[in-house]
């Protein structure tokens, strides 16, 4: 038995270090999944030219999301492919049709690594307890941090009202190389529960009138707040839980590693 777990542990590392780093960890949930190899473009000096090439991708069905590097440049990035050759033929028919030009193609190793590298992260690889996911849940709220300021609207009327929430969430964690369902309440039907008394960073908060009707998401970020969108055309930013508002509609948290 003792063997099963020094194994499962070592294989878990080394997934770590030449795979998707803790997005190995994944908890085994309907709905989570590693991201695969994804098409980045632009680097934009100026918001509104990265919101306008991802309402036209989002136009065209694809589901795409902007968001700031660590230069201070924005990106844009969609897509999630089985292959790099994929990747590159899918890339190829939107350069033939000029909706993008240059495009850069992010494999799941590089997605992780450049999630390593956010603003506060050591980028030392800490060993996993209990098969948990703590790095990356830091590395989710540390990326999370780096959106507050960014006036989001997800491609504005090509939006479904309600969506730039669930959509925020749901781009940090793909940049951390995680899929998770698009909407609030698919979110939090999907998570593993979470006590507040024992919010870790990277964890969903949840609000609404009730577990079934759940109508806004954020990222925990420590010390009792969380990152959010609040909404359309309102710039993404840092809220307490103890706001008098938000613990009237505070309905639960859920993690995913």
């Amino acid at each position: 038995m003792t063997r099963i777990i020094i194994s499962s542990w070592l294989f878990c590392i080394i997934m770590m270090l030449v795979a998707t780093g803790c997005a190995s960890q994944l908890k085994e949930m309907k709905g989570i999944s590693r991201v695969g190899y994804s098409i980045q473009v632009g680097a934009f000096t100026e918001v509104e030219n990265a919101e306008r090439l991802t309402s036209k991708l989002q136009g065209k069905g694809i589901d795409a999301f902007y968001f700031r590097k660590e230069n201070g440049y924005y990106a844009v990035r969609f897509a999630d492919y089985t292959s790099r050759e994929a990747a590159r033929r899918g890339a190829g028919k939107l350069v033939a049709e000029k909706i993008i030009g240059a495009y850069f193609i992010a494999s799941p190793r590089e997605i992780y690594l450049s999630a390593r590298k956010e603003p506060g992260h050591s980028g030392n690889v800490s060993v996993p307890r209990s098969g948990s996911g703590p790095e990356m849940g830091g590395i989710a709220a540390r990326t999370a941090e780096r959106f507050v300021g960014i006036p989001y609207q997800w491609g504005g009327n090509n939006v479904v009202e309600g969506m730039d929430c669930s959509g925020f969430v749901r781009a940090v964690y793909n940049l951390c190389g995680v899929n998770i369902p698009r909407t609030s309440m698919e979110q939090f039907r999907t998570g593993e529960f979470v006590g507040r008394g024992f919010l870790k960073d990277g964890d969903l908060v949840f609000f609404g009138s009730s577990d079934v009707s759940i109508n806004h998401v954020g990222i925990y970020v420590g010390n009792g707040r969380f990152v959010h969108a609040p909404r359309r055309g309102d710039e993404i930013k840092v809220s307490s839980l103890e706001d008098a508002y938000f613990m009237k509609k505070f309905i639960g948290a859920r993690r995913y590693f």
